[in-house]
C-alpha cells in the first residue's frame, strides 16, 4: 500500500462503480467481500495490549475460555527423538510407501535415486541428499561397442625431449642422445605445455607417466611403454639394476648411480617442488599408463547434448557445467583393476611352455567401472523402452559421474535421455566454509545429530525434524554450512511454529468443523481475510514444492506464521475467542478459520517436518479417528476465499490503526478512544461496512483498532478535549487492476478513555473498577 500524495480518485461515476464491488454499506457484522488487487501486506501489532492470557486470574476464571489441549509446549532433551520414534510407530510410517502403491490414485512419480555410499559410515553430506529425496515423493526402486586402449597415466618409460614453440633455436629435426642405452636417439618434439617461463625451455618426456606426455606421444604415433608395474616398482624390462627397485625409494638412487658410472650426472641436488599425493594416505602418486577398456564416445555425445537440451536442470547453470564436463571426455574408461566388482565379460589367451601353438585362454581380470554400473540401472528402473524418470537427484559431483554415464548408456543403447529432470545440490561445508573430511576430523555423523553424542551439553539431541528443516532453510543448490548455531536456530525456528500450532489447537476445542463451521460470507472480515491469506499461502507452497525450493516453502510458512498469525491475527482475535459465549457466532467465524488455517499448515510442513505435523494431527480435538497426515492428501483450499478486495478494507484499517499506536508509544491502546475521520468517498464506505454505529467498543472495527472504543466519523467532530493526539494520513484504494482508484484522507484522535477496565475481559469498557463490561454481563448472565 502507497502512502502520501497521489491524483485524485476517478470522479463520481466510477465511484459509484466502485461502491457496487462490495455488498450494501449497512450490513451490519458480516458483509462479502469483492474486487482485485495485486498488493499483499500484513501488517504486525506493536503497542497493543495481550493481558486478556492473564485474565483467568480471578473469579471469573472459569468463564473465561482459555487454550485446551494436551499438545505439549516443548520437547525437551532425548523427548524430541523418543518422541518421533514413537509417532514413526504409531501412525505406520514404514506402511506409507507400500500404502501409496497399492492405491494407485494418481500416475507414479519415478524419481531414480543414486548409487550408494560404499566406503564407511553415511554422514551429514548424505544425509542431505536423503532428506531432499525424501521430501519428494519416492517410489523406490540400474553399452556402445568397448575396445581396448591404453589409459593416461604416467614414471619411467622410453626418454623423449620436449621443447617450447617460442622464438628461439630450431630444434624440430634434433635429436639426443640417451645417457644410458648406447646407440639409442630421442627425438626432440614440439609441445605447446613447454614453456620459457619455467626452466630452459627443454624438458624430458614419459609417455607412459603423465596426460601431456602422453598427449604429445598420441600426436606423433610414440610409443607408451611402461616399465614401472601395480605395485610402482620397475619391472624386467628395466633391466637386471633397476628391475624390483621402487621408483619414489631405492630406485631413485640406483638411478643417480648409473648416471655416474656412465659420466653422464651433471649436478645433483635436493630441491621442494609440487607433487601428487594420494587424500587419504597422503602417500605420493606414482602416474602410469595402464592397459584398458575404453568406449568411445564421440558419436554420441552430439546426440546426447541435443538431447539435454529438453531436460529440466535444477539449478539451470547445471546444465552447462554438464556439457562442459561431457566436452572435455573424448573416451570413457570402463574398466578397473579390484578384487570386487562385475567382471568385464572378456578373456586373453596366455603362452605356455612349449611353443606359440601352446595357448590357452584365461578370463580376464578387469571388472566394470562402478559408475557404468550405476549408470545402467535405469534399464532395471525403468519398465519401458520408452519411459524415462520423473527426476534424477544427486550432488554437483555427479555432472561427471552418475548424470553423465547414465545418460551416454542410456542415448547409446535407446536414444534417449533416462531423465525428465536433474535436481544437483552442493556439498555440506563447515561452520567456517570448510570441506568435510574424515581425514579432518570434522565430519558430523547424522545419527549424533538426531539423538545426541555420549555428552548431551556437547552434542545434544535434535530429533530428526531438526536436520530435515535445517535441509530444507538451506539453499541446497549451492555449498551448505552446518555447525551447532545453525542447528539451535533450526529447533528456535521448529519451537516458534510449534507454539502457534499449539495455540490453534488450543483454541478449536469444543469446535466441531462439521456442524459449527460459518459460512464465509457470514464470517468476521478478519477471518475472511485469514482465509484469502491462506488459499495465497496454499499456492505458492504447493509451486514451490513442484519446483523443488524447499528454501522457499520454509521462508514462505515463517513469514506466515510468524507475521501473519502471531504477531497480527492472534493478538486481534484472543478477545473474541477468550471472552465470548462459546457458540457465538463471532467466536464460532474465528474458529472456522483457525481450523483450516490449521489444517493448510500442517499439510504445508508435512513433508518437511513429518514428525511434528503427525503430532499435531493426532491432537486435533474433532478428529474422529486420527489418521495419517499422509494418507489424507494435500492441502484443500476453496476458489471462494479469494477475495483481494478484503486487502483495501484490512490494509487501510490497519494503516489508520499504525497511526494510532504510533501516537501512544509504549501504552496499552485498550486504555484509548479513538476517533476516524475519513472524508466521504470509497474509503469511508469500506470502513463503515467494519462498524455500522458511529461508536462501538465490539465492532469489527474496534477490533481491528484494538481500543476501548472506536468512532467513525466523515466530518470533524464539534469539540475536542484539551488532551487529545491528531494523526494526519492519506490512503490510495486501488481497485480492479487500477480501473478503480481513489486517495482518501483520513485523521485519527485519540483521547484517554473514561471508561473502567472489566475484570473479566481487562478491556476498558467498563461503568466501574468492579463491573462487568456489558458484553462480559451479557455472557456471565447466559443471556
Amino acid at each position: 500500500m502507497r502512502w502520501g500524495l497521489h491524483p485524485r480518485g476517478p470522479g463520481a461515476a466510477a465511484l459509484a462503480a466502485a461502491r457496487n464491488l462490495w455488498v450494501p454499506p449497512r450490513l451490519r457484522c458480516r458483509p462479502g467481500w469483492q474486487g482485485t488487487t495485486g498488493r499483499l501486506l500484513v501488517r504486525s501489532v506493536t503497542g497493543a495490549s495481550n493481558q486478556l492470557q492473564s485474565s483467568n486470574n480471578g473469579r471469573y476464571r472459569d468463564t473465561v475460555l482459555l487454550p485446551q489441549t494436551s499438545f505439549p509446549m516443548k520437547l525437551l532433551g532425548q523427548q524430541q527423538p523418543d518422541t518421533e520414534l514413537e509417532i514413526q510407530q504409531k501412525c505406520g510410517f514404514s506402511e506409507l510407501y507400500s500404502w501409496q502403491r497399492e492405491r494407485k490414485a494418481k500416475t507414479e512419480f519415478c524419481l531414480h535415486d543414486g548409487p550408494p555410499y560404499a566406503n564407511g559410515d553415511p554422514h551429514v553430506g548424505h544425509a542431505l541428499n536423503k532428506v531432499i529425496i525424501l521430501f519428494i515423493y519416492v517410489f523406490d526402486t540400474e553399452r556402445e561397442t568397448a575396445k581396448k586402449g591404453t589409459q593416461a597415466g604416467g614414471v619411467g618409460g622410453r626418454s623423449r625431449f620436449l621443447w617450447s614453440r617460442e622464438p628461439g633455436v630450431d630444434l624440430e629435426t634434433g635429436t639426443c642422445a640417451h645417457p644410458l642405452t648406447p646407440h639409442k636417439d630421442s627425438p626432440l618434439l614440439p609441445a605447446n605445455h613447454v614453456t620459457m617461463t619455467k626452466g630452459t625451455g627443454l624438458v624430458h618426456t614419459a609417455p607412459a607417466h603423465g596426460m601431456e606426455d602422453y598427449s604429445v606421444a598420441s600426436q606423433h604415433n610414440l610409443p607408451t611403454d611402461c616399465l614401472v608395474d601395480e605395485d610402482g616398482v620397475f619391472t624386467d624390462v628395466a633391466g637386471p639394476e633397476l628391475q624390483n627397485k621402487s621408483v619414489l625409494e631405492e630406485g631413485t638412487d640406483v638411478v643417480i648411480k648409473m648416471l655416474q658410472a656412465s659420466k653422464h650426472l651433471l649436478k645433483e641436488e635436493k630441491l621442494v617442488h609440487s607433487y601428487p599425493y594420494d587424500w587419504r594416505t597422503k602417500k605420493p602418486v606414482v602416474i602410469r599408463a595402464s592397459k584398458q577398456w575404453f568406449v568411445n564416445i564421440t558419436d554420441i555425445k552430439a546426440t546426447a547434448k541435443e538431447l539435454l537440451k529438453k531436460v529440466k536442470f535444477i539449478p539451470g547453470s547445471a546444465l552447462n557445467a554438464m556439457v562442459e564436463t561431457m566436452d572435455r571426455r573424448p573416451y570413457w574408461c570402463i574398466s578397473r583393476q579390484r578384487v570386487w566388482g562385475v567382471p568385464i565379460p572378456t578373456s586373453f589367451y596366455i603362452f605356455l611352455v612349449g611353443g606359440p601353438d601352446a595357448l590357452e585362454y584365461a578370463p580376464g581380470q578387469d571388472i566394470l567401472d562402478i559408475w557404468f554400473d550405476s549408470g545402467t540401472s535405469w534399464s532395471c528402473v525403468l519398465p519401458g523402452t520408452d519411459q524415462r524418470a520423473d527426476l534424477y537427484l544427486e550432488g554437483k559431483d555427479q555432472l561427471g559421474g552418475w548424470f553423465q554415464s547414465s545418460l551416454l548408456t542410456s542415448v547409446a543403447a535407446r536414444k534417449k535421455a533416462p531423465f525428465k529432470t536433474v535436481v544437483v545440490h552442493g556439498f555440506t561445508l563447515g561452520e567456517k566454509g570448510e570441506k568435510m573430511s574424515k581425514s579432518l576430523g570434522n565430519v558430523i555423523d547424522p545419527d549424533v545429530v538426531i539423538n545426541g553424542g555420549q555428552d548431551p551439553n556437547k552434542e545434544p539431541p535434535y530429533g530428526a525434524d531438526v536436520l530435515r528443516w535445517w535441509v530444507a532453510e538451506s539453499n541446497v543448490f549451492t555449498e551448505v554450512t552446518i555447525s551447532p548455531s545453525v542447528l539451535n536456530a533450526a529447533r528456535d525456528d521448529i519451537s516458534k511454529l510449534r507454539n502457534t500450532l499449539r495455540f490453534l489447537l488450543g483454541n478449536i476445542a469444543g469446535f466441531n468443523p462439521e456442524t459449527d463451521s460459518v459460512p464465509v460470507n457470514d464470517m468476521y472480515v478478519i477471518d475472511q481475510y485469514m482465509l484469502h491469506l491462506l488459499q495465497d499461502l496454499a499456492n505458492k507452497i504447493t509451486d514451490a514444492y513442484k519446483q523443488y525450493d524447499f528454501g522457499k516453502v520454509v521462508r514462505l510458512l515463517r513469514a506466515f506464521y510468524t507475521r501473519e498469525l502471531s504477531s497480527f491475527y492472534f493478538s486481534i482475535i484472543k478477545d473474541r475467542l477468550y471472552c465470548e459465549n462459546a457458540d457465538d457466532p463471532k467466536r464460532r467465524s474465528c474458529q472456522t478459520a483457525l481450523a483450516e488455517t490449521l489444517d493448510v499448515v500442517v499439510r504445508s510442513v508435512a513433508p518437511i517436518l513429518p514428525h511434528l505435523a503427525e503430532e499435531v494431527f493426532q491432537h486435533i480435538p474433532y478428529a474422529k479417528e486420527p489418521k495419517s497426515v499422509f494418507r489424507t492428501g494435500w492441502i484443500r483450499t476453496s476458489s471462494i476465499w479469494k477475495k483481494p478486495g478484503l486487502e483495501e478494507a484490512i490494509e487501510s484499517t490497519c494503516a489508520m490503526r499504525d497511526s494510532f499506536l504510533g501516537s501512544i508509544p509504549g501504552k496499552n491502546a485498550a486504555e484509548y478512544k479513538v476517533t476516524l475521520v475519513i472524508e466521504p468517498g470509497l474509503l469511508f464506505e469500506i470502513i463503515e461496512m467494519l462498524q455500522a454505529e458511529e461508536t462501538s467498543s465490539t465492532s469489527q472495527l474496534n477490533e481491528l483498532m484494538m481500543a476501548s472504543q472506536t468512532t467513525l466519523l466523515s466530518q470533524e467532530p464539534r469539540s475536542t478535549t484539551t488532551d487529545v493526539i491528531e494523526r494526519k494520513g492519506t490512503f490510495l484504494i486501488n481497485l480492479e487492476g487500477g480501473d478503480i482508484r481513489e486517495e482518501s484522507s483520513y485523521k485519527v484522535i485519540v483521547t484517554p478513555t473514561t471508561k473502567e477496565k472489566c475484570p473479566r475481559c481487562w478491556k476498558y469498557t467498563a461503568e466501574s473498577p468492579d463491573a462487568l463490561c456489558p458484553r462480559c454481563s451479557e455472557v456471565v448472565s447466559g443471556k
